[in-house]
């Protein structure tokens, strides 16, 4: 087998499989790399010492049996037979995606019992699953942000068979998958690629230390890593797209952006493949060019996350307004209807937040709605909360303001987003949960915890210890919720809507400039028109009379009971409820 590392500042480089060692030779053709062959096969175990250093796992590791610190593993991408070969992919427009922890979707946390619990998505509607990282990190439990060996698969979990497995039943299933992978940063411990090349820089400095190197001298070799990372979960696990994580820390200088770049990788391998692929960015810019195409000189991704809408959407049911939900919740419904028929919120206007302007407005003539991922939740929104608490737990005696948030998203001009257990509006918080094997790092994580929400006002006892494992426990989903009340309402809605957007046309129609919205602040309603279809939400705690026009309406679904409009054209809708009509 060819053996192969990038290891530019090394003298020599050794290495060392399955107990045997040999000398790697520098590659002429290629400065800065040592290759060489050894005997090897599937599971051996393997690793580089650089100089008179130790044993290092390699950086392009596929598989890490013993975690971050360990030995690699070689992998025969090859062995895995595919039952869905004739998976064709699915594309983004007209998708329905469903957020998903491997760790607490189930209570076991690993891939296989994951698979098993798919066919409820199938079930309520949703076209693809969009994984949190699966790379691996310390310990067993974790978020996945902090993870590091960029090709390879969290063992725990079931290692790459069992991503494999995981894959190929959602194709059979008919579902696409998504996986989240963070390129700004690689976590605080069991990160050993300083020692290897100049994959950091202190040119750029991001909320997590050192910049990953983009720009800076040896950046040409990153670049490629990080690249060849993404095509292999593309390529190799036959993953449907990727999601990039906080795109906005990724600071590069040079005149073709690493983005630019990676999409252009990504759309060669789609037309390689004979399949759709796309990438989707968190970005916290509102810079449209980030999915403007690149033959129209933006950086091409397919598209982004929209906080904006969230904010929106959430300062609207919870009257919630601190922090950068200030100014949303000024004019709740304003800022809603802006979003809906803009795309941002901030398209230019002052952020008090951030203490400056914010953003530039999105060409809606020109950029479909589909581009924008719209949601009520996310594992950022809930669990970056103090005690992880859902919309759910917040609005637990107002099931007809979930109601109405569930409308909004998945009747929306965007590409609706789920988090999973929100569709029967899970009992169980989503908590933020460690499991650092290193002592110092495990107690600064904790107590870095307890002072950011100190200086809030929460006493430390009441902020759950990220490393105690039932932090871990409770957040994990509980499955006998969906088959009983309240829960069982709520799910049948969410399947109620989403079939209603499979089935009308006008719901997945992209042109954000035929969104027409209408809202009174005062009275707490807001109407929202797509082509035929008609929806309404009256987040007030009385009727609302909605002017909807005199053309006749029929109701297709209704969170209360509700009759159409009357010949006045007035909607009498009652309070903290929601309903979807079709006019002909």
């Amino acid at each position: 087998m060819h053996f192969e590392v990038w290891a530019p500042q090394a003298g020599r480089v050794t290495l060392r499989c399955d107990g045997a060692t040999r000398a790697l030779e520098p590659d002429p053709e290629r400065p800065g790399w040592w290759s060489g062959e050894a005997e090897a096969r599937d599971g051996s175990r393997y690793g580089f010492a650089l100089d008179d250093g130790p044993v290092l796992p390699d950086p392009r590791s596929r598989r890490q049996p013993d975690g971050p610190d360990g030995l690699s593993a070689v992998v025969d991408q090859g062995r895995h037979t595919w039952r869905s070969d004739g998976w064709a992919g699915r594309p983004l427009p007209g998708a329905v995606l469903y957020e998903l922890h491997l760790g607490t979707y189930t209570p076991e946390g690993t891939f296989d019992a994951a698979a098993g619990r798919l066919e409820h998505l199938v079930e309520l509607g949703v076209t693809h699953v969009e994984l949190m990282p699966v790379c691996p990190f310390p310990g067993r439990h974790g978020w996945g942000y902090d993870g590091v060996s960029l090709w390879a698969v969290h063992e725990p979990y079931g290692g790459p068979e069992g991503l494999k497995r995981f894959v190929d039943r959602a194709h059979e299933l008919g579902l696409g998958v998504v996986l989240d992978v963070v390129h700004n940063h690689l976590g605080p411990s069991g990160n050993h690629l300083p020692r290897f090349g100049p994959y950091f820089t202190d040119t750029h400095h991001t909320p997590w230390g050192s910049a990953v190197n983009l720009d800076a001298p040896g950046s040409d070799e990153v670049r490629d890593y990080l690249l060849g990372s993404a095509l292999a979960w593309l390529r190799d696990y036959r993953l449907d797209g990727l999601r990039l994580d906080a795109v906005h820390a990724l600071v590069d200088t040079r005149a073709r952006h690493f983005l630019e770049e990676l999409s252009a990788a990504v759309d060669a391998l789609a037309a390689d493949l004979g399949r759709p692929l796309f990438l989707i960015g968190e970005s916290d810019l509102n810079d449209p060019r980030l999915i403007t195409p690149r033959a129209e000189h933006g950086l091409g991704l397919h598209a982004q996350w929209s906080d904006d809408f969230h904010h929106a959407v959430h300062t609207a049911v919870t009257g919630e307004s601190q922090a950068y939900y200030a100014d949303f919740a000024r004019a709740p419904l304003a800022a809603l209807a802006k979003t809906l028929t803009g795309g941002y919120f901030h398209d230019g206007t002052y952020s008090s937040f951030r203490g400056r302007h914010h953003g530039r407005p999105l060409d809606r003539t020109r950029t479909a709605g589909h581009r924008l991922l719209g949601y009520s939740q996310t594992h950022d929104q809930i669990g970056n909360r103090a005690r992880g608490d859902r919309l759910s737990g917040l609005l637990a005696d107002a099931p007809g303001l979930l109601a109405c948030a569930a409308t909004l998203t998945l009747t929306a001009p965007f590409t609706p987003m789920l988090f999973m257990g929100e569709e029967w509006a899970a009992g169980t918080p989503w908590q933020y949960f460690t499991d650092h094997t290193d002592p110092e790092l495990a107690e600064a994580v904790r107590q870095g915890r307890r002072r950011e929400f100190g200086a809030h006002g929460w006493a430390a006892q009441d902020v759950p210890d990220p490393q105690d494992p039932a932090t871990r426990d409770r957040s994990c989903l509980d499955w006998s919720e969906p088959g009983r009340a309240p829960h069982a309402r709520v799910l049948d809605w969410y399947r109620r809507l989403i079939a209603l957007r499979r089935a009308l046309p006008d719901l997945t129609d992209p042109d954000l400039a035929a969104t027409r919205v209408a809202h009174d602040e005062e009275a707490g309603w807001l109407a929202l028109r797509r082509g035929d279809v008609r929806v309404a939400v009256n987040l007030g705690s009385t009727t609302a009379a909605i002017p909807l026009g005199t053309r006749p309406a029929r109701v297709l679904a209704a969170w209360e009971p509700v009759e159409a409009p009357d010949g006045t054209g007035l909607l009498r809708l009652p309070g903290r409820s929601c309903v979807v009509l079709a006019q002909s």
